[in-house]
């Protein structure tokens, strides 16, 4: 199976070719990758170097020409290094672009905590008219992909990791996709969280709702499965309790209960795999399992 990385190349070279309004900027990272299309489109393939300010700054830049730009390098350098740019060049001045991540939480553990990024969807939670999709299978990332790219001048965050699910799911932008029912409550899997989620909920009355996009949020979706019994479970690949106040919101004239999943704000400096990330985390199998059981019951 080729990895959201891969596809995202390959996608991503094949529309340079038949879309002559799309960009690509990058900051070293992926830049083998694009080789061949930067070298049919010298144009439209830009790498500005390891200045990841200028890569948003240069992405608003071919925005206000009437370009559909696509930056990208790893999370943190996209979204926390450059922030401010982030802020003031794209919403501050009104354009959009689709920012394309990878190594987003704990893909590279041996890299440090430089290259983890935990945060990124929170921080991006703090702007308004934001898109976040979080795919958790490379047919789901190209998808979403090719929906953010077509996506007018809207602002999209496309979150990809190594991180993926064995299957991909039939999903919708923008709407969550109910995988198994129940009606004891209701666990949203976001993205390559899904198969420790479907495997941790075995044999549990529970409902698993699936969402590649949080970013506008289901609620409606979490609402439905919620009618009988007002319980929900977030796990997330990112930083536990993201989208709380989401799930909050949208149960808000019901009495309810959220128990919010994912990377602890504590700084693990065990470096390790992301098999080991996830079980200190308490996101494998086992540790879904144990937390969603005394949660629900």
């Amino acid at each position: 199976m080729d990895t959201m990385r891969d596809r995202f190349i390959d996608i991503t070279s094949g529309l340079l070719d038949e879309d002559p309004r799309l960009a690509v900027v990058l900051a070293d990272i992926s830049a083998a990758g694009f080789q061949k299309a930067a070298e049919r489109h010298p144009d439209r393939l830009i790498n500005v170097g390891i200045r990841e300010q200028l890569l948003i700054g240069a992405a608003a830049g071919l925005a206000f020409t009437g370009m559909r730009p696509i930056a990208h390098t790893f999370a943190s350098f996209l979204v926390e290094r450059p922030f401010e740019q982030v802020k003031l060049d794209l919403g501050h001045q009104g354009v959009g672009a689709v920012l394309v991540s990878a190594a987003g939480s704990y893909d590279w553990p041996a890299g440090g905590r430089t290259h983890m990024a935990p945060g990124d969807v929170a921080l991006l939670d703090t702007l308004a008219d934001w898109t976040v999709h979080v795919p958790g299978h490379p047919d789901e990332a190209e998808q979403l992909l090719r929906h953010a790219v077509a996506d007018g001048d809207r602002k999209v965050y496309v979150r990809l990791s190594a991180h993926q699910n064995e299957q991909a799911v039939r999903v919708e932008p923008g709407r969550f996709t109910v995988v198994r029912q129940g009606s004891r409550g209701a666990v949203v899997a976001v993205g390559p969280m899904l198969d420790a989620v479907l495997a941790a909920t075995e044999n549990l009355d529970v409902t698993v709702l699936y969402a590649a996009t949080v970013r506008p949020f289901d609620g409606a979706a979490l609402r439905a499965a919620t009618e009988r019994r007002a319980d929900v479970v977030l796990v997330e690949p990112y930083l536990a309790g993201t989208s709380a106040n989401e799930a909050h919101e949208a149960l808000a004239d019901r009495p309810h209960r959220v128990l919010a999943l994912g990377v602890p704000r504590a700084e693990h400096r065990q470096y390790g795999s992301i098999p080991e990330h996830l079980a200190a985390y308490g996101l494998d199998a086992h540790g879904l399992r144990e937390r969603i059981g005394a949660f629900l019951w």
